[in-house]
């Protein structure tokens, strides 16, 4: 996309297949000359990768660097002082929704002197293996023949030597026969057991009554555990390696204190990011875990982001040339600010870009707002807290928020959750943690749970919890205790490094207890009508292997149910939306007049069945139909809908964005539209309090004090469309902004109005309006529609 307008709107230029774009350069002195590191589609090969050039201003492009149709453009780099120089880093990997490999042997370093045209390998000096991972680059900026490169390396190392730990380790068991075992010792045994969190059950004498007879062996033992998170952050390979050119980036040579450690661990692909200091250029700075940051040009390394509570997982960084004191830098906790170099900064925290997974209300007054955010722990705030204000946000609990929700006789009591099926149980009075995750039996597969784990309350007994592994895990006592009501639900496919085949959704029909429908991730939905006795398997007519994104009991029907359909780790970007009014003998789609984004989630209404919202990659949509027809809802950013919830008391429609934070929308107008047959439809009316210093600054240093009176409308037909302010005398004073396309607008009076002649026609001069009623009037379709607008 191209902005020619400083972002206030976009153009289009092509290269969709694309799918991600790793780096955007533009031209220091021709803005029609650009460049573009494509990464490529992340699930599938494709050739839709690497280095697009541009001299038209993005009218027409030259792809110039291709390495294979496995291996796109993560970075590219532009020497300062000369824009002929250009380097590129190509990073080859492969992922599935099971298995991610970040590493290969086509990432590696190109350069160009002839400003893009033509590329060769530049890596002399750098390591050329299947190791080698995402590559980042930073040209000094007053000696661009300086160059640092970090790379995320693959390749195993030997851990520290370390002492043996004391007490028994699970490996140890391997080794042990039934004897081995009895004769540890009661005490010996119980520690390691209690210590490795077994069940309560498994006492040391219950374990050895079970070996000797036979029910599991020393070696399930060894093998009982299985933590995905574990296997995430324990790391034995060299991770972040740094490397600098003095050529400009023809040769390369590994610098003093290089592979940093404790930076990347196993997931640079994550970050691999460095920047030079534009002054001095033994000052680097690394984006890991943590920030870091080297003044002797990578000899030795000290953290960067301790002082000023700054959030882990660092992403971006600029460096003001004409200050290098002045950084900004980004993170996953926001965006951040030093005027000291990096010795201190500021949490610039009034922008909404939280990337919440689900949501979740209670029915206090006003209600709380409970969401999971990515790397930002599960949180809860009033339903009233708007940006700008200063509202207190709770945090429930830490790591990468999923499912979290109160028990409604009594908030105090939370569920909290993060990555891959860490939930617990909080009581926030009595300042009291209890872990809840249901845990197999020895000798049993281990559990398998979802990055994003479905965690629920069952609607008729809040003493009753869902829990999803490949199974259904059914808790009668708020978690204190798990019996498993269903067998292995998935497809159990070959695992990978990433849990699969696993839950993906719980949804209990509110209308009767022990109707339950579940999703997987690997294509399954099922219902049990008798509380998991038994299962039928509903994903007959489904389309085959796609991730389910949601499954939603009717609040309405028990025998109706909404699935979607996640396609996009298949790189299919179908919107995949169905119903079963049979408990899904048969499904009909309602994808209707949606684009091509996939779909997230979707709810109906609790009043009006016909009423529908759907969350998917491109924004939040509504069907007062029954899904014939959608439309975009307004107000909230076309970014990626992931969870959503209607108040069963307030009305308000609760959206959780991947990427813009939670939104509140009142619905009481949309239910309005239901049945009805009108073209045209305007919600409300607006009230205003008039000020004589409208367009006036209050200071010489503050904004001007603009007035808008905003309504959300309905256009069911373009035909004749205006949007008109009417005076008490019924004259047109303001003809106002109205976008000529069908579906909900927000219509917005800027409260200034024509100056009028004596013959009652415009001069073309304005001014603010004065007090009294006016009126809203939209035509469209041959019908229209009015609501007051009031300036008290």
């Amino acid at each position: 996309y191209k902005s020619t307008d400083g972002g206030q709107s976009w153009e289009h230029l092509g290269l969709g297949d694309t799918q991600h774009i790793g780096r955007v350069l533009v031209h220091p002195t021709d803005p029609n000359t650009a460049w573009v590191a494509s990464i490529g589609a992340l699930y599938t090969h494709n050739e839709a990768r690497g280095v697009y050039k541009t001299t038209d201003g993005g009218a027409t492009w030259e792809k110039t660097l291709f390495v294979n149709d496995s291996t796109g453009i993560i970075e590219l780099s532009l020497d300062p002082q000369n824009p002929n120089n250009l380097l590129a880093a190509s990073w080859e990997r492969t992922r599935k929704a099971w298995d991610f490999k970040g590493n290969g042997p086509g990432s590696t370093i190109y350069r160009s002197t002839d400003g893009g045209d033509t590329w060769s390998q530049s890596a002399e000096g750098f390591p050329q293996d299947d190791k080698v991972g995402r590559i980042g680059f930073s040209y000094h900026y007053n000696d661009p023949s300086i160059v640092y490169a970090v790379m995320d390396y693959q390749k195993e190392i030997p851990g520290e030597t370390e002492e043996e730990p004391e007490g028994l380790q699970f490996k140890d068991f391997l080794d042990l026969s039934v004897e081995d075992v009895k004769s540890l010792g009661s005490e010996e045994l119980g520690e390691f057991l209690e210590d490795n969190r077994f069940p309560e059950k498994y006492t040391a004498e219950q374990v050895i009554a079970d070996l000797e007879n036979g029910k599991y062996t020393p070696a399930d033992i060894a093998n009982y555990s299985g933590d995905a998170n574990a296997a995430l952050f324990n790391t034995s390979v060299a991770g972040a390696s740094v490397y600098k050119s003095t050529d400009g980036g023809k040769t390369w040579a590994e610098v003093e204190g290089s592979p940093v450690e404790g930076v990347f661990f196993t997931y640079g692909y994550y970050f691999a990011q460095i920047r030079v200091d534009p002054v001095d250029p033994d000052r680097i700075f690394v984006h890991g875990v943590p920030l870091i940051a080297s003044e002797d040009g990578g000899k030795t390394w000290a953290l960067s982001d301790m002082d000023g509570e700054v959030h882990a997982d660092h992403h971006a960084q600029w460096i003001n040339p004409k200050d290098p004191k002045h950084i900004i830098l980004g993170n996953d906790g926001g965006l951040y600010l030093s005027y000291d170099g990096g010795t201190t900064w500021d949490h610039i925290n009034n922008t909404s870009t939280g990337q919440f997974y689900t949501v979740a209300v209670d029915m206090e007054e006003p209600y709380n707002v409970y969401g999971g955010l990515q790397d930002n722990g599960s949180l809860r705030g009033s339903s009233e807290s708007v940006p700008g204000r200063t509202e207190f946000w709770e945090r429930m609990w830490g790591g990468d928020g999923m499912y979290v929700f109160a028990d409604p006789r009594d908030i105090s009591i939370v569920y909290a959750g993060l990555q891959f099926g860490n939930y617990v149980r909080i009581d926030r009075e009595a300042r009291k943690l209890t872990r809840i995750t249901p845990q197999h039996d020895i000798g049993e597969p281990v559990l398998r749970f979802n990055w994003r784990t479905p965690v629920v309350m069952s609607p008729h007994n809040p003493d009753i919890i869902y829990f999803g592994s490949q199974r259904l895990h059914r808790s009668l006592d708020q978690g204190e205790t798990w019996d498993a009501i269903s067998p292995d639900l998935t497809k159990d496919l070959p695992q990978g490094n990433v849990p699969h085949s696993t839950l993906s959704w719980i949804a209990e029909s509110p209308g009767k207890f022990g109707v339950i429908y579940v999703g997987t991730d690997d294509g399954m939905v099922w219902v049990t009508q008798n509380g998991g006795a038994d299962w039928e398997n509903i994903s007959d007519g489904l389309p085959e292997g796609l991730w389910v994104s949601s499954v939603v009991a009717s609040p309405h029907d028990i025998g109706t149910v909404f699935v979607t359909l996640n396609g996009y780790r298949f790189d299919d970007f179908h919107s995949y939306v169905f119903m079963s009014r049979d408990f899904g003998k048969t499904w009909t789609s309602l994808a209707g007049n949606l684009p091509e984004e996939v779909a997230n989630v979707i709810i109906q209404d609790l009043e009006k069945p016909e009423l529908l919202f759907l969350g998917t990659d491109g924004g939040t949509y509504v069907s007062t139909n029954s899904g014939q027809e959608w439309s975009l809802m307004p107000g909230i950013p076309n970014v990626a809908s992931y969870d959503m919830v209607v108040h069963p008391r307030d009305n308000d429609l609760v959206v959780a964005t991947h990427g813009r934070s939670i939104y509140v929308s009142n619905i009481e107008p949309m239910r309005k539209l239901v049945g009805s047959s009108t073209s045209t439809m305007v919600f409300g009316d607006v009230k205003l309090r008039h000020s004589e210093r409208w367009g006036e600054s209050r200071y010489p240093f503050s904004e001007v004090r603009t007035p808008k009176a905003s309504q959300l409308a309905f256009i069911g037909s373009t035909s004749g469309l205006k949007a008109e302010i009417l005076n008490e005398d019924g004259i047109v004073v303001r003809t106002l902004a109205v976008d000529d396309q069908t579906g909900f607008q927000t219509l917005e009076w800027d409260v200034m109005v024509n100056l009028l002649d004596r013959k009652n026609r415009p001069t073309g001069e304005e001014e603010y309006a004065s007090k009294g009623e006016y009126t809203l009037r939209l035509t469209a379709g041959g019908s229209a529609d009015s609501v007051k607008v009031i300036l008290e």
